[in-house]
Parts: structure tokens; sequence; C-alpha cells
């Protein structure tokens, strides 16, 4: 056996994706050296790893034990990696950390000066809708999740980072009159939601059954960026996050809709399971957080406390 890290890293990334077109897109290699790589490392075993039924990638009962293998080898280079980095005085390892989608116009911001400071630091964010970020804690999966609602459910610790607004908002190229009541915009235009789960979704509902609001005419969208094109299209209103409508509101492809009651504030948070061990990496993190937050917040939301 003469294989090396480099094979083991493309075979394994193509057993996780099941394709070779994916495996190099995902490694940033051309499909025809992934091909050459994966076929000098199967050359070395006497038992097929993978197997083409159609055109479909499968792998074999003996290829997925290779890979679980392949793993494990990986896994020990890099805690090499980190440990080596750790004897220099450096912060290194995994970091793991789970978001609701609404959460990509946040996280990056605290996330960028400690990653650009530690080096060693491997950052993993999954943005996903709400159940998944739940199912991440649970599962015990992330160090880190950002939400704006807590899960009643389990026991969790927290840090606050910021507020987060949620307004009425229209397509500019809808004109409607402004000596009307606002609440013929809910009655008489189409408004649009979220998927079920989503906490943009259950602050939208809460809302207007607290305003005894009529809305007969109703669409759903399963992403913000979705939701967000279909109200610049006119497709109808909605209420959303302020954090992800920053620029079409200053390129005037959205408006704001005054109306008594909003904005919806609530918090986002950073929260982790209160019983999990955190590692030396994420520990880091959380004192970063602590310590830099307001000073990220001055620097780069500086625009939210206009609205």
């Amino acid at each position: 056996m003469n294989y090396t890290l480099h094979q083991l890293q493309i075979f394994l990334k193509i057993t996780q994706l099941k394709s070779i077109t994916k495996a190099s897109e995902a490694l940033f290699l051309s499909q025809p050296a992934v091909s050459i790589q994966l076929k000098k490392f199967q050359d070395q075993f006497s038992i097929p790893l993978t197997e083409v039924v159609g055109r479909q990638l499968y792998v074999t009962d003996f290829g997925q034990e290779i890979a679980e293998a392949a793993e494990n080898i990986l896994n020990e280079v890099q805690a090499i990696n980190y440990k080596t980095l750790s004897f220099k005085g450096q912060v290194a390892g995994r970091l793991k950390i789970s978001i609701v989608s609404t959460g990509k116009y946040v996280m990056p911001y605290f996330l960028s000066d400690f990653t650009n400071k530690n080096r060693g630091v491997d950052l993993i964010m999954d943005v996903t809708n709400k159940q998944s970020v739940v199912k991440s804690l649970e599962t015990n999966k992330v160090d880190f999740s950002l939400v704006s609602v807590i899960p009643d459910q389990m026991n969790l610790e927290r840090v606050e980072l910021m507020a987060n607004k949620l307004y009425l908002v229209g397509s500019t190229k809808k004109k409607f009159d402004r000596n009307v009541s606002k609440k013929k915009i809910f009655e008489t235009y189409p408004m649009l939601y979220r998927e079920d789960g989503s906490a943009t979704r259950n602050a939208m509902e809460d809302f207007i059954a607290s305003q005894n609001i009529s809305t007969p005419k109703k669409m759903e969208l399963t992403s913000n960026e979705a939701l967000k094109q279909a109200v610049i299209a006119g497709l109808g209103y909605s209420i959303m996050p302020l954090i992800g409508i920053k620029n079409e509101l200053k390129n005037g492809d959205l408006q704001i809709i005054p109306f008594k009651g909003l904005p919806i504030v609530t918090t986002w948070n950073l929260v982790w399971q209160k019983s999990k061990n955190l590692s030396p990496t994420a520990n880091a993190f959380l004192e970063f957080i602590k310590e830099e937050k307001e000073r990220i917040i001055a620097e780069n939301f500086d625009w939210y406390n206009q609205y």
C-alpha cells in the first residue's frame, strides 16, 4: 500500500457526495485529476471501492469501510496539525456553528476578526432552517448556534449579540393610497410568509393575530432570499428582518411601510448546550465574542440605528 493523504481526501469526498464531478468542484480540482487519483487509489485494492450503475456512482460495502478509515486518518492528521499550532501558542481547531438562514447577514461579522487572527481555526458554518439548527444542537453536532428565538425544550446558555428588527415591507413598484388604512394592505394584497417553523413566520403570524387582521391571500417561500426577491418583484408584502434588506432599501427596491406595533424586536443569540464541554477553540471564540461584540456592532451595524 502506497496511498497518499491527498488520495484519501479525494476518495472520502467522492463517497460523501457520490459524484466525481461534485467532489472535483468541492475540492477545487479538475474532474480528470480526481478521476486519475481515484483510479490510482483503487489500483491498490483487489476489491472494488466504487461501482457505476447506469450513470450513478455507488460506494461498495468495502469502499464504505475504507472511507470510514480514511476519515479517521484525516481527522488524526488534522489533530496533529492543531496540536502543533497549540504548542506555538496559537488557537487551533474546528469551530462548528449552525445558523438560521437570516443569520447569514449577522454571523460572518462576528467571525471574521477571530478567524483572521487565529489562522489555525477551521470554521464549519451550516446555514439552514430553524428545525435543523435545533436538531444540530440536540445531537451535539455543533459548538454554537445563532437563533433569534430560544428553543423552549432545551437547557441552553446564551450570549445576546444584537437586536433583530422586523418591519412591514413592500416593493417600491407598488403604489398604494397612503390615506387608506394600512390594514388594507393585509386584506387586499397577498402576504408572503416563510415556511412553517421559521421564527420570522411565527413572529409575523403572532403580530397579525394580535392586530386582528384578516389575510385572505397568502404565499409561502422557503428562504429569506426567495421571499425578498418575490417582494421586490411585487408579488405581495411581508414582514421581514431589517438585517437582510439593507442594500434593497438603499437601492430603492424595497420600502418600509410604517405600521402601528412594528417593528417586532427580538434578539440574535449565540447559544450552546449548558452541559456541553466546549473545546479550547470554542472557549476562545466565546471569550472573543464577550469582549468584542460591542465593537463589532458599532463598526458594522451603525446603519441599523437609522430605522
